[in-house]
């Protein structure tokens, strides 16, 4: 096909992975067996652009080419049947780690190149758009998993992005593959709405996912009956949601909200006397939490 392609088109060239961007005046397109070819603007015609079209994906030069590693993955976690295995053999577990980065900070390029030199080495990277994709991780025997509080410090500090991870559990294999990307990709844009963390691995998202999962009225109710006369009361909620997050630390927490120790004794007991529910019990302040959550 590419060689009836040149004989209309003598622009046209193929790109090959580890050579410099693709040229901004070549229309690009990826063809049915993941080749990018890229044909001249001069060249290519609306009609030509739209013909082109039905039987090539037009590929955008926003984004990095996908290494051959990110075609196998890209290929795999589609599959729907249980033969994924059949794509490629994995030697080691991996996990799915999804990204939201703001948006107009950083161009997929240059977040790519910053990211293969935190780690070290190349990592596949699927883009969903221009702000958000996921990261896939593989580990190997002699190797720790990576630290993405790290990875967002070195990035806000280096080149000032801002940037979310919802971190997926490792897989021991492929099977169900395709599942396990639509759970964390799902998960992920329901995470984000209730937590304002940076880092939220999948221990992390589950009372979200369950408070996501509950009707909108058994919400309302569950957050009226056990805040009470504080279901609008941000200064403390904002104390509770810190308490919890501090592992029920009265000394951590008082630091964090920059708050004499005393003073935050003092309204724990305060919520205990208008609620009858003491946070500092791990049960109480779980269900506090939850309430919190519920009324997000």
């Amino acid at each position: 096909m590419i060689s009836q392609l040149r004989k209309i088109y003598p622009s046209l060239l193929i790109y090959a992975e580890g050579t410099d961007n693709l040229n901004h005046h070549y229309k690009w397109f990826v063809t049915d067996a993941n080749v990018v070819i890229g044909i001249h603007e001069k060249e290519v015609t609306p009609k030509d652009s739209l013909l082109l079209a039905t039987f090539l994906s037009p590929y955008s030069i926003e984004f990095p080419i996908l290494t051959a590693e990110e075609q196998r993955w890209q290929k795999v976690i589609h599959i729907t049947e249980p033969n994924a295995e059949m794509v490629f053999t994995l030697d080691n577990p991996y996990r799915f780690i999804y990204f939201s980065i703001n948006k107009n900070q950083i161009t997929p390029i240059l977040f790519k190149s910053a990211i293969q030199e935190l780690f070290g080495k190349q990592v596949p990277i699927l883009w969903e758009n221009e702000h958000q994709g996921i990261i896939i991780e593989e580990l190997s025997t002699h190797e720790e998993s990576t630290s993405y509080e790290q990875i967002i410090d070195i990035l806000m500090s280096d080149l000032y992005v801002k940037i979310k991870f919802y971190v997926g559990p490792f897989q021991k294999d492929l099977k169900d593959v395709n599942q396990y990307y639509q759970s964390i990709t799902g998960a992920t844009k329901k995470v984000f709405t209730y937590s304002n963390k940076t880092v939220v691995t999948y221990i992390d998202a589950v009372p979200y996912l369950l408070i996501d999962q509950t009707e909108q009225g058994i919400r309302k109710k569950m957050s009226e009956t056990v805040l009470q006369e504080y279901i609008n009361d941000a200064e403390t909620l904002k104390m509770i949601e810190t308490f919890v997050q501090c592992n029920l630390n009265i000394s951590e927490t008082a630091k964090e909200l920059h708050m004499h120790r005393n003073s935050l004794q003092y309204r724990l007991d305060r919520f205990l006397e208008k609620t009858g529910i003491d946070i500092r019990q791990f049960h109480q302040a779980m269900t506090v939490y939850l309430a919190l959550l519920a009324r997000k």
